[in-house]
């Protein structure tokens, strides 16, 4: 058992984001789930206190400035710190050409994907760094593509690949905070957005790797960790 530690996730009213955040109920933290959709958000909170734990539903919209400060000043003024971030929330664009992608498709993966982790991850240095005690984690959400590419995925690709360097400079400006910060790459869990013909694997195993990275105390950190469906294509995407 953590005890009282409190968990954002965002993107927490489905697939890893909701698996993640009852495995972290499970294992002892209180929830803010965050998400864009009321109603997913209040049934995931409801699930969770049903089962003994303690979580609250915050409609949040990560790529707006203002819908991240309204939702880390809740935190703060009704938690008083945050322990740990699972940046969670993500989209993909639509598998067109390369040619054929608009201007405002790649923007609107760019704002969630990218700026929005962004935004979170800065909220949570601002609040990290002033609680006592002093410091938490924070956890991005990568993907296999943050290392290989699928065909017609430039904009989802292209931020994950900068998720890594967000993690990276996060893990480095951190470090005078006690902020630890790391990535999860996931590999064909199977949730309702996944919808290709490839082996995949129970999102549950996902989620228990978010819950391992979690628990781990401050002075250790999981830079990088790849979990996916053993059989799927990705070494050589073959």
């Amino acid at each position: 058992m953590i005890g009282n530690r409190i968990a954002l996730v965002t993107g927490a009213g489905s697939g890893i984001g909701k698996a993640s955040a009852l495995a972290l109920s499970a294992a002892g933290w209180t929830l803010v789930l965050a998400g864009r959709r009321a109603g997913p958000l209040a049934e995931v909170a409801a699930a969770i206190v049903a089962a003994g734990g303690q979580a609250s539903a915050f409609a949040a919209d990560v790529a707006d400035e203002a819908s991240v400060n309204a939702l880390f000043t809740d935190i703060g003024q009704r938690h008083g710190r945050l322990d740990l971030l699972f940046n969670n929330a993500g989209l993909f664009a639509p598998k067109v050409l390369f040619e054929d992608l608009t201007v405002a498709q790649w923007r609107n993966v760019v704002d969630v994907n990218l700026t929005g982790a962004f935004l979170c991850m800065r909220a949570a240095f601002r609040l990290m760094r002033v609680q006592s005690p002093m410091g938490g984690r924070i956890i991005n959400n990568g993907s296999i593509s943050a290392h290989t590419p699928r065909e017609n995925s430039a904009p989802y690709s292209a931020t994950k690949h900068a998720i890594t360097g967000l993690t990276k400079s996060g893990a480095l400006d951190g470090r005078k905070y006690d902020i630890a910060v790391g990535q999860i790459d996931i590999g064909n869990a199977q949730t309702e957005m996944l919808n290709w013909a490839e082996p995949v694997m129970d999102v549950d195993h996902a989620a228990q790797s978010v819950v391992h990275m979690a628990g781990l105390p401050l002075t250790a950190n999981v830079l990088f960790m790849t979990v996916m469906a053993t059989k799927m294509p990705f070494v050589g995407r073959g």
